[in-house]
């Protein structure tokens, strides 16, 4: 599954490989409330045709008529700006007096988007620098801390996966996991070192491990851009794993269970790997938010909700938790359903 802007991307690749004329809009700032954050993406054809978003839609709407009316003539890039007046806010949906910047760049050939969708094959994060007064475009190897840059003169956007996410278990909850996680920007990497489960993997795009959990993560060099689930229930795969990740900065580290067994999972790792009350803080689990998730696509938009949240430091209800959310409908800690990762 590929991210919104990898769709765009390929999308206008494609367009420009068929001789059709496109643009390519980035959001550069916003003002008052918006339904796309800065660096959203949406590319039109000249016949009308869009993919990716910048807005709510209305902003599109604009756009597509505009395309099929007037056509796409520009030749170097601009900004325009949508909604500085309270009239044009209450035409195109934004706030009062909400503004919303955009970048609106000619596509052609010399744009680069071949060399760019290559490298980002690879896995590379690379910064796109267009020439706000040329329309040259420069590519270059991205750090995962840069940012989007805008001046006067240029344009420089971050392509390919900033976030690292670190699956343990190759089994049928792992895969709905990763092809989510996939969407959402993240590098994937799965391990599992047994064979009869890595045998039987089948998702593209994401890098199989087959040594041990403890020893990929320490390979990994986790930093604050990680994140780590445990879903095999088999504690001498998860354990260890689990240690490292706990003593590392990754911002977000899970593994499923019930809370009986991410109870005793707590003791082990306590006693036996000498971790610290706020190494063990770290702990998610039982892992995702309370929403009744039963079947494993459930689980893992769960489980992703609930490291979007940390990832976006957003302090949910105690009551999102699925611990307590459980013990608050009175369930036992054990019975409880799960999906067997591996």
């Amino acid at each position: 599954m590929d991210n919104i802007d990898l769709e765009v991307l390929k999308t206008c690749s494609q367009w420009l490989a068929s001789g059709l004329r496109c643009e390519l809009v980035t959001v550069l700032k916003t003002w008052g409330s918006s339904p796309r954050p800065e660096g959203s993406m949406l590319a039109i054809c000249e016949d009308g045709r869009v993919v990716g978003s910048v807005s709510g839609g209305c902003i599109e709407d604009d756009m597509i008529d505009r395309a099929r009316r007037e056509g796409l003539n520009r030749v170097q890039p601009g900004i325009v700006t949508y909604g500085i007046t309270a009239d044009e806010a209450h035409r195109f949906g934004l706030p009062c007096g909400g503004t919303i910047e955009l970048a609106i760049e000619p596509l052609s050939p010399a744009s680069q988007l071949g060399e760019l969708l290559r490298r980002l094959e690879a896995g590379e994060l690379v910064a796109r620098r267009v020439d706000l007064q040329t329309g040259a475009v420069t590519l270059s190897t991205a750090l995962p801390t840069q940012s989007m840059q805008v001046s006067s003169s240029a344009l420089v956007t971050l392509h390919g996966p900033r976030w690292r996410l670190l699956i343990i278990g190759a089994g049928q909850l792992s895969r709905f996991v990763a092809q989510i996680a996939q969407g959402m920007d993240y590098a994937v990497t799965v391990c599992d070192p047994r064979e009869e489960y890595r045998d039987s993997w089948q998702v593209a795009g994401v890098e199989l491990a087959t040594g041990m959990p403890d020893d990929v993560v320490q390979a990994m060099k986790l930093d604050s851009r990680c994140a780590v689930i445990a879903l095999t229930h088999d504690p001498k795969l998860d354990d260890l794993a689990l240690m490292e990740a706990l003593r590392s900065e990754a911002f977000y580290v899970g593994a499923i269970g019930s809370r009986l067994n991410n109870q005793r999972r707590r003791e082990r790792l306590a006693e036996h790997f000498d971790l610290n009350e706020e190494q063990l803080g770290k702990l998610h689990g039982p892992i995702g938010l309370y929403i009744g998730s039963k079947t494993p696509p459930e689980i893992a938009i769960s489980i992703l909700a609930e490291l979007t949240a940390v990832k976006n430091a957003v302090a949910l209800p105690q009551a999102a938790n699925v611990a307590d959310a459980k013990r608050e409908l009175g369930l036992p800690p054990t019975g409880e359903v799960c999906i067997v990762s591996g």
